[in-house]
């Protein structure tokens, strides 16, 4: 019977809406320009098929930069959700 307090806590979640998708795009720049600055060899194979359109990154630099952008852009979004600020 403890557990139905617990249970009954839920949080509020956030509509997704332009506010939080330039949050996320913002997140995803700065992750990739980090990751340009910072990744040891960006144009590992496999390369992609218009490198120059994805400023030279290979497949492992893209996927890692915008996993990374994605990660940091939930963190940020709920951060500023919980803040009140979005």
């Amino acid at each position: 019977m403890v557990l139905l307090p617990v249970l009954a806590v839920v949080p509020t979640t956030l509509t997704w809406s332009p506010k939080v998708a330039i949050v996320m795009v913002v997140c995803n720049i700065l992750a990739i320009a980090f990751g340009k600055l910072t990744i040891k060899y960006p144009s590992a194979p496999p390369a992609l098929p218009a490198s120059s359109l994805f400023g030279g990154f290979g497949l492992p630099a893209l996927l890692g930069t915008t996993s990374f952008g994605h990660l940091l852009g939930a963190g940020v979004i709920l951060g500023l959700a919980n803040l009140g600020a979005l």
